[in-house]
């Protein structure tokens, strides 16, 4: 996780600052209401049981439009909230503190609502080796940021990008001539790369297998799919599921010989966290 949190904070401000302009744009109007001078103090509360994420795109909102804004967290990413908790208090200029609210906010929840969803599938597995592999099903522009709040809640990262390991799927297999092929043209390429093929039948999982391709994913494989798969040899490759992902289904892996559940729901189902900031 350290190498994806040292991105992640590379890549805040640049996130922040198109959030910001989207938002913006030639000024918020609206503020304009408010005397230039003015100045007030304000609390974030959470309206639900949380797991909070996104402390530090908050301060980049709210450094980005004034430095002089002063913020004071008394929760920190990974925590979890209560109902009617306060989050944070900040003060600083009326009309500052109104613009960055929604921006603020927005990222916020998103995050936590996703480190929310992480920690429920997280603590499906406890006491268990399987990990909870999040995917690219992520929202546009916030992969990294997703990326994080999933690690935050206590589940795992897949590949990053199309860049840090090697998926062949269907498309990929007929392009290529076949499951072989492609792997042995993908050590060929990056043979310091993690090559994971992904198959929808035994006669594919036999192949992958012979290929040693480092993991084969089942997919859309049932759990009595799963089960009449015990008999193999699985030699190194670790083995992955994804597709239909229930809490039923993640309880039945757990004791099988899966290594690995990847789940896009980590992502791209997320329901936002309730969040409201008000003046005081």
């Amino acid at each position: 996780m350290s190498t994806l949190l040292e991105d992640t904070v590379a890549d805040i401000a640049s996130c922040v600052e198109r959030a910001l302009k989207e938002d913006i744009g030639t000024g918020d109007i609206t503020a304009m209401l408010i005397p230039e001078q003015q100045q007030a103090k304000g609390e974030v509360l959470c309206r639900e049981h949380a797991v909070i994420c996104g402390c530090a795109w908050v301060d980049e909102v709210f450094k980005q439009l004034d430095p002089k804004t002063s913020i004071h967290w008394l929760v920190q990413d990974g925590d979890e909230v209560v109902p009617d908790q306060v989050l944070f208090t900040l003060s600083g200029s009326a009309r500052v503190l109104l613009t960055g609210e929604r921006t603020a906010l927005n990222f916020l929840q998103l995050l936590s609502g996703t480190a929310t969803l992480a920690r429920q599938y997280a603590s499906l597995t406890t006491g268990s080796e399987v990990k909870i592999l999040d995917t690219r099903k992520t929202i546009p522009g916030l992969r990294l940021a997703q990326k994080y709040a999933v690690a935050v809640g206590g589940c795992n990262n897949h590949r990053i990008g199309l860049y840090d390991a090697f998926l062949i799927k269907e498309n990929h297999i007929a392009a290529c001539g076949g499951i072989a092929l492609a792997v042995a043209k993908a050590r060929e390429i990056a043979p310091e790369k993690v090559v994971e093929v992904e198959v929808e039948n035994l006669d594919e999982l036999n192949e992958a297998l012979d290929a040693q391709a480092d993991v084969v994913m089942l997919d859309n494989f049932s759990p009595s799919d799963i089960d009449n798969l015990n008999h193999l040899n699985f030699g190194e490759t670790k083995i992955e599921v994804s597709g239909n992902i229930t809490d039923e289904t993640v309880k039945h892996y757990i004791n099988s010989a899966v290594n690995y559940i990847s789940s896009g729901s980590l992502t791209k189902h997320v329901q936002a966290t309730d969040l409201s900031m008000r003046l005081i």
